[in-house]
């Protein structure tokens, strides 16, 4: 497991370059990257394969894609940071001024995407609008690690709660978690990949009740399972709209 991981790890070294920022002969240096204030910030979709991604991962992305077809299932795109008109939409209804600075904000980003690919949270999400259910495909890195060889366990709570609360907000508006409770049944391997299903079992008012479960991949092992109340934001009207594609 532990050896398959770092076998990943030196390839997506050599992809990178040498160290140090020397360029090999012959190479042509990339133009560098804007800051994330700039108006023409181009933002990379971090829901699509990288060289990181093992081959079951690649493989269970392949057959959702699939269902896709249809249009029964979307895959939902995901960046780095929240675009800033959407920013703008919840500083207009959420956020205290007093609390964080314009150039704090022009500096943010998701904590799930800060890390490079493969050390961290690989993921990609899937949603059925019919069955109000969400599925995430995540693979988690060395840098998650918790237990030697093992995800930690608050890396799991963070996909959980990444998965149902987009699982909610896809169902019907922007939404907060008030009570995230999790059974954890057997640690999760470094640098494999599960699926994490959310399913929306009832809403009253705005109150969002969810249920969720992660299993490997070919569904014989049961490695958490969690109850989530998610509350709705009353005062942030533009709903799924709202912060779509993060």
């Amino acid at each position: 497991m532990l050896r398959s991981c770092a076998a990943r790890l030196r390839t997506l070294g050599a992809l990178r370059g040498p160290p140090g920022g020397r360029r090999l002969p012959g190479s042509e240096p990339r133009p560098a990257l804007r800051s994330f204030s700039s108006e023409e910030v181009i933002l990379r979709d971090y829901s699509v394969p990288n060289p990181s991604w093992n081959k079951d991962l690649r493989l269970l992305f392949d057959q959702f894609m699939k269902k896709c077809e249809d249009g029964s299932w979307k895959r939902l795109p995901s960046y780095k940071r929240i675009p800033a008109e959407k920013i703008q939409n919840f500083k207009t209804h959420l956020l205290d001024p007093k609390l964080m600075k314009e150039e704090q904000m022009s500096q943010t980003q998701l904590f799930t995407r800060s890390f490079d690919d493969g050390l961290g949270f690989e993921y990609v999400m899937f949603y059925s609008d019919v069955e109000k259910r969400m599925v995430c495909l995540f693979q988690g890195g060395p840098y998650l690690e918790g237990p030697p060889g093992f995800v930690h366990g608050g890396a799991i709570a963070t996909m959980i709660d990444t998965t149902v609360g987009m699982c909610a907000l896809m169902a019907g508006g922007v939404v907060m978690t008030a009570n995230l409770n999790i059974n954890y049944k057997r640690p999760i391997p470094l640098c494999s990949a599960v699926t994490i299903n959310s399913q929306l079992d009832k809403v009253e008012g705005r109150k969002f009740f969810v249920s969720c479960n992660v299993q490997s991949v070919d569904e014989k092992t049961l490695y958490s399972e969690a109850t989530i109340l998610q509350v709705k934001e009353p005062s942030f009207p533009e709903g799924r709209a709202a912060l779509a594609g993060v």
